[in-house]
């Protein structure tokens, strides 16, 4: 059975209780698969990346087949650009929240729908159709999520880890990545060197145990933005990030490069 959600953001836990781990959020629009349910909550596996999890009950809405239908054929290309939007439902004039990201169906000249209800929002905050990734697009579009703080499993506005951010912006330039960024690493083309790296390339770190555990946006062979207690702009050689801010020291030990 399908169901979707209707709240800016939702999170998904680890388990089935309000103070397990949050694995990951779900979006405004975004459709999930419903794989099990206990009381007050259900386990959810979302459309859009395969992230599995547990949800409050009260904050997904189950879809009959035939709304489950038209909600997968609606057009989800126009997404919201902006870190935070306002849409106003025709329906009872109430505003919702929309996070950088968030798909907008059947989205037209600042409307869109879902299930039948009319949304106004600005066109200035949405991305009619995926941006052309080049260094000029992405600069102007990560700009606005500087400062943003680190949330483990967040992906909104107000809260992002390294691997949300980065799925994030990509989903504004058309492409799908993962969820984690142990994930993402499997994803796109190897880049051999960072002299071959691409504005919007990803750079994935490792520690102390090999494995993947951070993912940043390569800006230039110079400088990557990513989420490490905020979203920042920091330098970048072959051996990894290098931090101003924590001494001049290395953070994060370059493992490899992928593009999309």
């Amino acid at each position: 059975m399908k169901a979707i959600v209707l709240h800016s953001i939702v999170p998904v836990r680890a388990e089935a209780r309000e103070g397990s781990e949050q694995l990951t959020q779900l979006l405004f629009a975004e459709t999930v698969d419903i794989l099990e349910e206990k009381p007050r909550w259900i386990r959810v596996r979302n459309d859009v990346d395969g992230q599995t999890g547990w949800v409050d009950f009260k904050m997904i809405t189950k879809l009959s087949d035939t709304e489950a239908a038209a909600v997968a054929q609606a057009d989800k290309t126009a997404r919201v650009v902006m870190p935070m939007a306002y849409a106003v439902s025709e329906n009872n004039g109430q505003t919702i929240p929309l996070t950088a990201g968030t798909p907008l169906p059947d989205y037209k000249d600042g409307q869109f729908s879902l299930l039948g209800v009319g949304f106004r929002i600005a066109p200035e905050m949405v991305a009619p159709q995926p941006l052309e990734m080049n260094a000029a697009n992405l600069m102007n579009t990560v700009r606005f999520f500087l400062n943003i703080p680190y949330l483990w499993g967040g992906k909104n506005a107000l809260g992002m880890d390294c691997s949300g951010f980065s799925q994030v912006v990509h989903a504004l330039f058309g492409h799908s990545l993962l969820r984690n960024a142990s994930e993402q690493a499997t994803q796109g083309e190897q880049v051999a060197s960072l002299a071959d790296a691409q504005a919007g390339d990803l750079a994935f770190f490792d520690h102390e145990d090999d494995k993947i555990s951070h993912v940043g946006i390569i800006l230039d062979s110079e400088r990557i933005i990513h989420c490490s207690g905020r979203v920042k702009v920091e330098k970048i050689d072959e051996q990894g990030i290098y931090s101003t801010e924590q001494g001049g020291t290395y953070t994060h030990h370059l493992v490899s490069i992928r593009r999309y």
